[in-house]
């Protein structure tokens, strides 16, 4: 349940003033990879798609490309990486499973604005240089949301069951008496 809950999350803050790329969708995907369905895995590609849609022709009045397929398989590969997280959901491997999205998602994007959106930056290595570059600042809140929203999420089922067994402990102790 909540791992559908938090892709929720990730599409309604998608809509949300929000500092820009500080978004949960790596950690929910990430976590709908390691705890959901896998026969449903593409219920959150589908809505973080459909949300790109809305996003790119309503809300920012951009044109809609090929580049967006780059995105999407991009969002599959990420909840591929999440589904080895489902028996060793270990945090140093949930944090480097984030890290590795983070990362991916800066070299790919920054590549395919440089190849597909022509006359924003020279077919140049130095044009591509130049994508890399302009990047920079979004790639650092990226970082930082992905990785404390994918440690947010993965945390929460642990502090849940640790509330439960305390509620339940001091249930049992108040039956006692």
């Amino acid at each position: 349940m909540l791992a559908y809950l938090f892709v929720l999350l990730a599409v309604a803050v998608r809509f949300m003033p929000h500092p820009w790329m500080f978004t949960p969708v790596v950690g929910s995907l990430l976590f709908f990879g390691a705890r959901g369905s896998r026969r449903q895995l593409w219920i959150p590609l589908l809505l973080l798609a459909a949300s790109d849609v809305v996003l790119t022709k309503f809300v920012y009045g951009m044109p809609f490309g090929w580049d967006y397929l780059v995105t999407w398989a991009w969002y599959g590969a990420i909840l591929w990486l999440g589904t080895s997280l489902h028996s060793n959901a270990k945090p140093l491997r949930v944090m480097a499973a984030a890290l590795a999205s983070s990362v991916s998602f800066y070299v790919l994007t920054n590549f395919t604005t440089w190849l597909f959106w022509h006359g924003m930056y020279p077919m140049t290595t130095k044009g591509l240089e130049m994508s890399y570059v302009a990047g920079i600042p979004f790639f650092r809140r990226a970082l930082e949301g992905d990785l404390l929203f994918t440690a947010a999420m993965f945390a929460t089922p642990v502090a849940l069951h640790a509330l439960g067994t305390a509620l339940n402990r001091g249930n049992d102790q108040a039956a006692a008496a």
